[in-house]
């Protein structure tokens, strides 16, 4: 087999092991028990995001470098697993299908503090602020927002105000739209 056919990208599913925004990178593991896999900042955001949840699914393509295997392009994620932590208090006492028909609506980060646990959105063409828990974040799949970030947020009325109950980067949101979701702008 020549040197460049050992070289060749291909697509492997594999599982964040994790990923530090502030360093710009981190690890993805597969079941092929071989090397960790670096999966650099700039890659995550040539697919739209700044950040991936630890543990979190994900398809990337790979290529062997001097430096060892590295992600050169991120195909998909899917949020990590549900742990047995408590949802959201407002979460739980809504129903399953209304969450999932609420409308994924175009915004921006104003602030998030990993260390807080939370932080909060505008929806775009609405003064309001929208929470964004930590929590909701994870089963999201992502680790961490950056002030002034495009995202998409499904958004519902909670016991105090307007909260996320998922969110996505922009760039995935609209590329996942099927027809049967609408991003909204509110004028």
């Amino acid at each position: 087999m020549n040197e460049d056919h050992q070289n060749a990208a291909r697509a492997v599913m594999g599982r964040v092991k994790w990923f530090d925004p502030t360093k710009g990178f981190g690890f993805v593991v597969t079941d092929e028990n071989g090397p960790d896999i670096l999966l650099h900042a700039n890659v995550l955001r040539n697919f739209g995001q700044s950040s991936v949840a630890d543990g979190a699914v994900i398809e990337i393509e790979i290529q062997q470098t001097d430096r060892g295997v590295q992600a050169t392009r991120v195909l998909r994620i899917d949020p990590p697993e549900c742990t047995a932590s408590q949802p959201l208090e407002e979460l739980t006492e809504q129903e399953a299908a209304a969450l999932a028909a609420a409308p994924l609506e175009p915004g921006r980060v104003k602030w998030f503090d990993k260390t807080k646990g939370f932080g909060f959105a505008n929806i775009f063409g609405s003064g309001d602020d929208v929470f964004v828990h930590v929590e909701v974040l994870r089963r999201s799949g992502l680790a961490d927002l950056q002030p002034g970030e495009a995202i998409c947020l499904r958004v519902i009325q909670g016991k105090r105000g307007r909260m996320a109950l998922a969110v996505s980067s922009w760039e995935s949101a609209v590329g996942q739209l099927d027809g049967s979701d609408d991003v909204t702008a509110q004028d």
